[in-house]
């Protein structure tokens, strides 16, 4: 049974990072890992499906065993990535996804070098101002503080193995997919092992 794969996605605030997750994880063989945190959950939020909600001795419990693939603190609270969920379905063959900031994202690459890094770009500056607008929850200022930082993350895209430019969503997904499949195709380890095994067959 082939291994599956860890595919870290990446982007600014408003690139559509979640909706083509939501998108790939159609296919039965692909899983989100859901993060832990120690927020309170909002309206709406389900334990488990949108976050791990535990508290922060939880939170400082997992770090000390080991638990966390990558974590970090922002406003006070707490954000981790579950290393067993990841690894478990990685042995199972299924691919996982990991929706994560740029921090989040350099932290796994030097805990689980083989992961594959994707970064979501807008197909402009004024296209992403207009997706933020549009959210109608933000002041003029705090959507200049997001293009701004929007810009700071587009330079750390060399850190990445690919870009993906969500223009067109459908396009944008069926992108994302062909990288799945082509790293699936690459030589490896795996690789050499199923030649092994071709010896022993003959």
């Amino acid at each position: 049974m082939r291994k599956g794969q860890l595919f870290v996605i990446s982007g600014p605030s408003g690139t559509g990072k979640g909706t083509i997750c939501r998108e790939l994880v159609k296919d039965s063989n692909v899983v989100f890992s859901v993060s832990m945190t120690t927020r309170n959950p909002r309206p709406g939020e389900k334990d488990g499906v949108d976050y791990h909600f535990v508290t922060k001795e939880e939170f400082k419990k997992a770090i000390q065993e080991g638990e966390l693939l990558e974590y970090a603190t922002n406003f006070e609270n707490s954000y981790g990535t579950p290393r067993k969920f990841v690894l478990d379905a990685i042995e199972e063959g299924k691919d996982v996804l990991l929706d994560i900031d740029i921090k989040g994202a350099l932290s796994v690459r030097q805990a689980y070098p083989k992961g594959i890094f994707i970064f979501i770009l807008p197909p402009s500056m004024g296209e992403l101002r207009k997706r933020i607008t549009g959210r109608g929850s933000e002041e003029p200022e705090a959507i200049h503080v997001r293009l701004a930082g929007a810009l700071r993350e587009v330079s750390y895209i060399d850190k990445y193995d690919y870009c993906v430019v969500n223009d067109q969503l459908k396009e944008a997904v069926n992108r994302v997919k062909a990288i799945m499949i082509a790293e699936h195709s690459r030589v490896s380890a795996d690789i050499y092992q199923l030649i092994e095994e071709y010896k022993e067959e003959i």
